[in-house]
């Protein structure tokens, strides 16, 4: 069992692992659990096996918890890892790296920001708080990491503007956040519907050109006052 590279959960107690079948294993004698956080490690382990990755699914998103491999091997690797890292090569292909995806950052920042300005399609009177709000939502929802549905390539950057939108607007002008939703089935996803539609309608003022005195309105009164949201994926 341990010579076959696999993909397993996390077991019942520390130093186990479940198999697909429901199996419960202890950790192979002489194997090291390595952590995520160090790609080139992680693909060599998995490249040269055997290696166990654990991996935890929560909700609809599924976590790495790190792999298993022969102790020995995770040494030797990291060694020769450590020996191609302090070279000069190395050192000019990991700025070249961080510089491209620096500028892949930048661009996608630059598109999903235009993508939401188009969503929300703001009369000609409102356009310079569409940009506004548009830059605080690619802000919130565009770094990498953040677990945004801006950070997905699921669905087309159109939705994920929209989507995005609807999450920054259920934070920033509802009371979502304070609200005590009874922990039944259905019911959180039922109350953000029916947040969902009222912030539709919010848009659909900006969107008729509606002249909305400056004290009333509810979304410069966001983007003064915005509070943080807690970076994860948001469904509309």
């Amino acid at each position: 069992m341990p010579m076959l590279t696999r993909v397993v959960s996390p077991g019942p107690e520390v130093g186990t692992v479940r198999f697909a079948d429901g199996t419960v294993a202890a950790y192979p004698t002489g194997w090291e659990l390595v952590p995520p956080g160090d790609a080139a490690l992680t693909r060599r382990l998995k490249a040269g096996g055997p290696a166990w990755t654990i991996q935890e699914k929560k909700g609809r998103r599924t976590f790495s918890q790190g792999v298993l491999a022969a102790a020995d091997r995770v040494v030797a690797i990291r060694a020769e890892l450590e020996t191609e890292r302090a070279t000069e090569t190395y050192a000019k292909r990991r700025v070249a790296d961080t510089t491209r995806r620096e500028r892949k950052q930048t661009e996608y920042v630059e598109d999903f920001q235009q993508a939401v300005v188009n969503f929300l399609n703001f009369a000609p009177l409102h356009a310079e708080l569409a940009e506004k709000v548009a830059t605080a939502v690619a802000q919130h929802a565009t770094p990498v990491g953040s677990g945004t549905v801006a950070r997905t390539q699921r669905i087309p950057i159109e939705r994920r503007a929209e989507a995005a939108v609807i999450a920054w607007l259920r934070h920033q002008t509802t009371e979502y956040d304070d609200m005590q939703i009874a922990r039944r089935k259905g019911e959180r996803r039922a109350v953000r519907q029916q947040l969902a539609a009222q912030s539709r309608e919010l848009l659909r003022r900006y969107r008729n050109g509606e002249t909305i005195p400056s004290g009333e309105c509810p979304l410069s009164a966001a983007l003064a006052q915005c509070r943080p949201v807690a970076p994860r994926q948001e469904s509309q």
